[in-house]
Formats: C-alpha cells, structure tokens, sequence
C-alpha cells in the first residue's frame, strides 16, 4: 500500500525531531543575557542532546545532524571555528564504540557515563580553545559549566524521553 504524502511528512518530522530539538537547545543556548561573563559557564546543552540521542536513537542523530549542530554551534559561538564540531562527533564516537554497554545500562550507569564523556569534551574544547588563542585560558569558568551541564542532564533527558514517547513511538 503506497503511502500518502502527508504520511510520510509526518514520518519525515518525527525523524527529524531529535535534530531539531537539538538545534533549538544551541539557539536557546545562545540567547544573550543580560548577565555579564556567564557565557563560559553556561551548561553544555548540546552534549547533553547529542549524547541522549545517541544513545536511545542513532538513527536519528546520524554523524551528519552531529556535524550540522556542531556547527550551528560554532557559528553563534564566539569560539574558534570547528572546535565544537570536533567535540560533538567525539562525544557521537564514542557512544557509538560502547552501544553494547549502553543498550543494557540503567539510568544512574548512563548519567555517570555521561558525567565521563561530558568531562572530556568540555576538556577537549577547553585545551583546544586554550591552543588556538595561545593563551592557557582560566579552567574555573569551564569546571563550573562542566557541574552545571552533568546537573541538569537528567532533566533535559526527562524532557527528551517525554518527546520520544510523543512524537516518536511511530517511527
């Protein structure tokens, strides 16, 4: 039976929700505020998305979305180019090497996870960061955004665990 094209629309948006829904966290996240030097301990809110959807649903979080975050990231940042792009498809790597112990791990196992991966990407842009401008830069404003960013993992998984079951039980 051939499917009509309003069908296979709605198959197209809840596919590409994840997407989306991390594109919308960079932008969220971007969003100037009225506080000074809070930028670089702002929580990471795309690893949190990159890592939570690949994690529970590869398929819609594939190496290209990854990139393209990546870069929406990069550009509205104030950082080096291509710094955040790195970071993303490391942190997509190394959820896809160790899907075997994802697929049976609890929830606890996966923030700790998390916790580790989060932990080395924010080191990666930080000593990155660091090389391009030539300067070792302060440490302090990444730690604090580091703590944040694990802090509010679980509430942002709730949030995409509440999306799943909405828009993408049929995909």
């Amino acid at each position: 039976m051939k499917q009509s094209v309003w069908h296979r629309l709605d198959l197209l948006a809840r596919n590409l929700s994840p997407f989306a829904m991390t594109v919308l966290l960079v932008i969220f996240a971007k969003v100037p505020l009225q506080v000074p030097d809070i930028s670089p301990v702002l929580p990471s809110l795309a690893i949190i998305a990159v890592y939570y959807w690949s994690v529970h649903r590869p398929d819609l979080m594939p190496i290209w979305a990854v990139f393209l975050v990546g870069l929406v990231q990069d550009l509205l940042g104030a950082g080096p180019m291509g710094i955040g792009i790195l970071a993303l498809l490391l942190v997509q790597g190394i959820v896809a090497s160790q899907r075997r112990f994802f697929a049976s791990a609890s929830f606890l196992m996966m923030w700790c996870a998390f916790a580790l991966v989060a932990m080395g990407a924010m080191a990666l842009i930080w000593l990155l960061t660091s090389a391009f401008q030539n300067v070792l830069l302060d440490p302090q404003p990444v730690i604090f955004g580091y703590f944040l960013t694990v802090a509010i993992y679980p509430c942002l998984a709730w949030l995409f665990v509440q999306a799943q079951r909405a828009f993408l039980r049929q995909a």
